[in-house]
């Protein structure tokens, strides 16, 4: 009985717990929302073959590993990419709350193309964890990587996405944390993990 005479005599408060409770609410049936589309795109099993990848202009490649992230649940995968993105095309949070940082790297001639090399690398490297917050930081190419760049991903902790992987992870059989090793944990318990 002094809680309720309590809170008639402030009113304020009501108003206050009120606004939250409908903020709540509000935000909730959003998100509720925003999944609901995200699963609606999953399920038409999103896929690509690479010769429409290798077809695509780089923006447009860029708009697909976008597409495919969404594909496997990312929420708010988005693309970034353009002058200025600071070696981030893409960037997405998976189901697991890790941050991932990705950069395309697009060959119109497929493997005929110029191979992603270590300065590719390096950019990723430079910015993907210190400007971008990655937990995971990945070079996509529908082309071939050297050699050298691949070791440089290795000892700095990168993810190259070659032709190869990317024609599986595009396939639709996995989600692309399934397909690289030496992912970092998820960052906080989720239903899946």
């Amino acid at each position: 009985m002094t809680v309720v005479n309590w809170l008639l005599a402030h009113g304020w408060v009501l108003v206050l717990l009120g606004a939250l409770a409908g903020s709540a609410g509000g935000g909730l049936l959003h998100h509720r929302r925003r999944r609901s589309r995200w699963e609606a795109v999953r399920r038409q099993g999103l896929r690509y073959g690479l010769a429409h990848l290798d077809a695509l202009h780089h923006s447009r490649f860029e708009d697909a590993v976008r597409d495919l992230m969404r594909r496997d649940g990312c929420r708010e995968a988005v693309r970034v990419g353009g002058g200025g993105d600071l070696g981030a095309d893409v960037k997405a949070t998976d189901p697991y709350g890790r941050r991932w940082v990705i950069q395309c790297k697009h060959q119109r001639s497929g493997l005929a193309g110029s191979a992603v090399g270590t300065p590719d690398l390096q950019v990723l490297n430079g910015t993907a964890r210190q400007v971008h917050g990655a937990d995971v930081a990945v070079i996509v190419t529908n082309g071939r990587v050297t050699a050298p760049a691949v070791a440089f991903a290795a000892q700095q902790r990168l993810h190259v996405v070659d032709r190869h992987t990317l024609a599986v992870w595009a396939s639709g059989s996995r989600p692309l944390w399934e397909l690289l090793r030496a992912v970092p944990p998820p960052r906080k318990p989720t239903a899946l993990s």
